[in-house]
């Protein structure tokens, strides 16, 4: 496989409509962002990877139309796997690059959840048609389940998670492209309106309209681009059963766990903590942030929900976690992961909106279906880790 490096990003602003441009308008502005940060041209553009969750558009595949936002005359792979699609389109794009078989390739994820009237009835079409999408739980309650579970095993409390709430939107507030800015406390999360017990409005996400590009070079090409390239030195990507109810155990993402010492042992990761300085986590609701940071080996089973009360996750702790300010405050649902993925490329390139001192190995991931997938990649301002 060839070394790969993340050279070029470029995001529009993310709103709850984006009525000023249509679908591949919103794409060209990516597209063409990514390529101004690049210093490259659309025709430098070997391959096309392109993700969108088509049912919140209301567009019967979209890829059709935002391929002439630049795509056109080139191969052009449509990828569409929930909320890890935002991801996966980044690791397609990774991939026609590692193989060989291409030296610059652009990933591109575009959403316009505005378009859709609701978007939770579109979700639960996600579960068993069966068994389980007519109980009309949908993703907050499978969340708000999870944070039950960790209260009663753990002791978590729900001042724990507003402490998360509280500081993915603190850092919202350096993000131009942001979708939700606010300068809240932990008072004003308790307070806000009740969604799914015991998970609050200002613990949950928004839906959000926006486009998101990265672009892959293979080493030969990328040291010519840029002399502050993110490398990728790992990925990895994990699906579990597609039935929620058969999860052992709510209160830990094992499946996660398993892909995170895959990535882990294949980058040469011994301590997360100590080898890891930022990290892009996919958290849609407060409580999957501190299971995710569990799961990844940042905190210990349990402990995860002392990480932000204690200041660990904030930007000046020893964990920086979500400084873009996450999905809780930003969600193109099927852009959501490229997002992560291009958070953590420009920490390393020392270019982020909030930039971590002294970054130089990050992690981006994303989660989707019903629980079950997830998408890793380990990006580093070296070759390799070690």
């Amino acid at each position: 496989m060839k070394r790969v490096a993340v050279v070029g990003v470029g995001q529009t602003k993310f709103r709850t409509r984006r009525d000023d441009k249509t679908h591949p308008e919103l794409t060209y502005e990516a597209m063409n962002k990514a390529l101004e940060h690049a210093n490259l041209e659309i025709k430098d553009i070997e391959a096309i990877a392109y993700g969108t969750m088509d049912p919140f558009d209301g567009i019967y595949l979209p890829e059709r139309w935002d391929v002439t936002s630049g795509g056109i005359g080139k191969p052009f792979m449509k990828i569409s796997t929930g909320g890890t699609t935002g991801m996966t389109t980044g690791l397609a794009a990774y991939e026609h690059v590692a193989s060989g078989v291409f030296d610059i390739a652009m990933a591109v994820c575009t959403q316009r959840v505005g378009e859709c009237v609701d978007a939770q009835p579109v979700l639960n079409t996600a579960v068993c048609p069966i068994f389980e999408r007519y109980s009309g739980a949908g993703a907050i309650s499978v969340a708000a389940i999870q944070a039950t579970v960790h209260m009663h095993k753990y002791g978590t409390t729900e001042e724990d998670l507003a402490w998360v709430s509280v500081k993915d939107h603190k850092n919202a507030l350096k993000n131009p492209n942001a979708h939700i800015k606010l300068d809240i406390g932990v008072e004003e999360v308790l307070n806000s309106p009740m969604v799914s017990s015991p998970l609050k409005l200002l613990e949950c996400c928004p839906r959000s309209d926006g486009a998101v590009a990265v672009i892959f070079a293979s080493e030969e090409v990328a040291k010519k681009i840029r002399d502050n390239p993110a490398w990728v030195i790992a990925e990895t990507t994990i699906s579990d059963n597609y039935y929620a109810g058969d999860r052992p155990d709510l209160s830990y993402w094992d499946t996660l766990a398993i892909a995170g010492r895959r990535l882990y042992r294949h980058a040469g990761v011994d301590n997360p903590k100590k080898d890891i300085d930022v990290a892009e986590l996919y958290s849609p609701f407060t409580i999957q942030e501190v299971l995710e940071l569990e799961a990844l080996r940042f905190a210990e089973k349990g402990e995860g929900k002392d990480l932000a009360r204690e200041g660990v996750t904030f930007p000046d702790g020893d964990m920086p976690t979500n400084p873009s300010g996450g999905v809780l405050c930003t969600n193109p649902i099927g852009a959501t992961g490229l997002v992560r993925l291009a958070e953590a490329a420009l920490q390393i390139m020392g270019e982020a909106s909030y930039q971590i001192p002294d970054v130089n190995v990050s992690l981006a991931h994303a989660w989707g279906g019903t629980l079950q997938f997830h998408t890793l990649m380990l990006l580093s301002s070296k070759k390799k880790l070690k």
